[in-house]
């Protein structure tokens, strides 16, 4: 009898220590999967990062008719829409508190042009170049710098 209680003792403590390692051989697994994945998702995330897409801002400007400077055929009109494309909120809400100013500066600038000059595609490009440098000057007194990205033609008839 003596050797079968030494027997269930000894198989007891095999039972025991088999149960450690395998605890321990389960924790080291799962530190090093999880140890693992920590070190590679960052590297992952930085990878898959998509640059944060911004919605455009447009503020749209009602189409207005212009008279034109004379030319060889008369007098003529010019009849524009377009929609200025900005950088940031405040830009637009300056814009839109202030498009009594903004439309008044477009119709002088406008007024000024010749039919024959706003007729080519390059045309339309410089002529948005000049919006730009037109609504440039501040409306205010410590007015921020506007940012206006893009002028935008919606309607443009020249007749």
């Amino acid at each position: 009898m003596a050797t079968s209680k030494g027997g269930s003792r000894k198989l007891l403590w095999l039972m025991v220590i088999l149960v450690v390692l395998s605890s321990s051989a389960a924790a080291a697994a799962i530190y090093l999967v999880l140890g693992q994945r920590n070190t590679t998702e960052p590297a992952a995330a930085q990878a898959e990062v998509v640059p944060e897409r911004r919605v455009p801002i447009f503020v749209k400007i009602d189409p207005f008719t212009v008279n034109l400077a004379d030319d060889a055929y008369g007098s003529r009109l010019l009849y524009a829409g377009l929609s200025l494309k900005v950088g940031d909120e405040e830009t637009r809400e300056i814009l839109e508190a202030h498009m009594p100013q903004v439309r008044s500066r477009l119709l002088m600038m406008f007024s000024g042009q010749q039919a024959s000059e706003l007729t080519g595609a390059s045309s339309k490009q410089r002529l948005g170049d000049q919006v730009l440098a037109v609504l440039d000057p501040p409306m205010t007194d410590h007015q921020p710098e506007l940012v206006i990205e893009d002028v935008l033609f919606t309607e443009f008839i020249v007749q």
